[in-house]
């Protein structure tokens, strides 16, 4: 879908274009000799020898559409969040926008990349085309780099990652990766379901000590990747299916080496992101951009229209 406005906007910026450059050079200087021609020998100007009202529209239309269209394609572009796998950073109903460039500046269309700007580092909050379905556009925490390994144990919810494992089997060095201690967050989690098999069905932000029938409260802790700390959702009665993991090939469960040219990704609210921990790794090629601010968030559950707006929350993503 995302690809398919880009063509749309590509193409029409190029109609509007063309239009806007023929009557620039072509149609409006003929127009005025006419007039002028006209005008020496006395005649009255008429209507024929105005802009035709279908290439003026078009004509203006076009700067509109080509400042969009570099905007949007180069720089940056707006992203409205639909799920809670990115909570608490990120919530759902926050629009949020990417910064295009910062991982090179791409073919709109084909995401080729034109000029290489830069490499996303740990911790960046990344858009991407997902893997496995291109046309779908995903937001996560980028955990591993090029090299590294990470394991995640699914026990205690927590990742290490060791530095410059080219070979697969030798990490030169570990990153170091603190939590801080488990506290109860201001999210409760309902959910709904049938014959066990329940799914979560609303993230909603309530003061500790309050409660809502089926409710339950998410715990929350600080996550520090190097020098990047961030906060972190956790279902602590939840357990991890380590059997519905992707497995690397060579590697051992619950543990991968990030090949070169890809990306290990995960979401903040762990345990209700479908991540690289489900699906594998993200090439580059597949990169949009890095989120860098809320310009808007209105107060929402995933498939229901808004019941509020939260002004509170504009501004930097941290």
């Amino acid at each position: 879908m995302a690809n398919m406005f880009a063509l749309i906007l590509a193409i029409a910026t190029l109609v509007t274009g063309i239009v806007w450059c023929i009557d620039k050079f072509k149609w409006a200087p003929a127009r005025r000799a006419k007039r002028a021609a006209a005008l020496a020998q006395g005649a009255v100007e008429t209507k024929a020898d105005k802009q035709p009202g279908w290439v003026e529209t078009t004509a203006s239309v076009f700067p509109v559409l080509l400042v969009v269209f570099v905007v949007r394609s180069f720089i940056y572009e707006p992203f409205q969040i639909p799920s809670g796998s990115m909570m608490p950073t990120l919530l759902i109903g926050d629009f949020i926008l990417v910064e295009k460039y910062a991982y090179g500046i791409k073919d709109p269309i084909t995401q080729t990349t034109l000029i290489a700007t830069g490499h996303p580092k740990r911790g960046d909050i990344a858009v991407f085309k997902y893997p496995k379905d291109p046309s779908l556009d995903y937001i996560k925490r980028v955990i591993g780099l090029p090299g590294d390994r990470v394991t995640y144990d699914p026990l205690s919810k927590t990742v290490s990652v060791q530095t410059a494992c080219s070979d697969g089997q030798r990490c030169d060095s570990a990153l170091p990766v603190t939590y801080s201690d488990v506290q109860q967050s201001d999210f409760i989690q309902t959910f709904s379901g049938f014959s066990g098999n329940e799914v979560g069905n609303g993230f909603y932000q309530l003061p500790q000590g309050e409660s809502m029938p089926g409710g339950l409260r998410l715990a929350t802790r600080n996550e520090t990747l190097g020098d990047v700390t961030h906060r972190i959702l956790m279902v602590t009665q939840a357990q991890s299916q380590p059997g519905s993991y992707y497995q690397q090939p060579g590697q051992p469960q619950s543990s991968w080496v990030v090949p070169q040219g890809m990306y290990f990704m995960m979401g903040d609210n762990r345990d209700n992101s479908a991540d690289s921990r489900y699906w594998g790794f993200v090439p580059e090629r597949n990169l949009v951009g890095k989120a860098t601010a809320i310009w808007m968030s209105f107060d929402k559950q995933e498939g229901q229209w808004p019941t509020g707006v939260r002004l509170s929350r504009i501004g930097g993503i941290h």
